[in-house]
């Protein structure tokens, strides 16, 4: 009984661990969401996670270190959706819609918009921004446009200067407009948006 009690008591278990980290950086997001990257504590986000502050230092280091893991764990959905586009098996048109939407869904949700603004405020949390999403988003979108051309579905040279051409279409200056304070575009809007930059790629584009 001792020896179960004490295991109880102990440092928690890995997953327990992970599932409190990720409340952590949920709570995190709702503060920047609500408060902005000036506005948010340690105190606040350990407060609305139900942790305290103690793990919240142990995990991200310090507040700077805390908005550099939700840059990250932004990222990673961001990198995620892409993948995902890119791994079905369907028409390329198809597929690169696919990732038109998921990446402009994303790049003009709140989520990002709150992010840009935080890495705005700091160089390291935009040398950080750019590592985890443009450079790591852009050769996984390069590398599938690179295999389109080997499959002759495509007329380029080169693929990234391909993506640059691919993302200009896609993004437009929504991104910037959003985070001057306009509303984002509907889901609807950034389907068609979507569509219609596919289209212009590939009539640019295609072999």
């Amino acid at each position: 009984m001792a020896a179960g009690g004490s295991s109880r008591r102990g440092r928690p278990r890995a997953g327990e661990q992970a599932r409190r980290r990720r409340a952590a950086l949920e709570a995190a997001l709702a503060e920047l969401l609500e408060r902005g990257a000036t506005g948010i504590t340690m105190q606040a986000v350990a407060t609305r996670a139900g942790s305290s502050k103690e793990s919240l230092y142990a995990w991200f280091g310090d507040r700077q270190g805390l908005l550099a893991a939700l840059i990250e764990w932004q990222a990673e959905r961001v990198n995620a959706a892409v993948t995902t586009a890119l791994d079905r098996s369907a028409d390329p048109r198809d597929t690169l819609t696919a990732v038109a939407r998921n990446l402009l869904t994303l790049l003009v949700g709140d989520v990002s918009a709150a992010l840009n603004r935080a890495a705005m405020t700091s160089p390291e949390l935009a040398g950080l921004l750019l590592r985890h999403g443009r450079h790591t988003t852009g050769p996984l979108v390069a590398e599938f446009l690179a295999h389109l051309a080997e499959e002759g579905v495509l007329r380029i040279d080169d693929p990234e200067e391909a993506f640059r051409l691919f993302y200009g279409l896609v993004v437009r200056d929504l991104q910037i407009r959003v985070l001057l304070g306009e509303r984002p575009p509907s889901e609807d809007a950034i389907g068609v948006q979507a569509r219609i930059a596919v289209d212009r790629f590939l009539a640019l584009t295609g072999a």
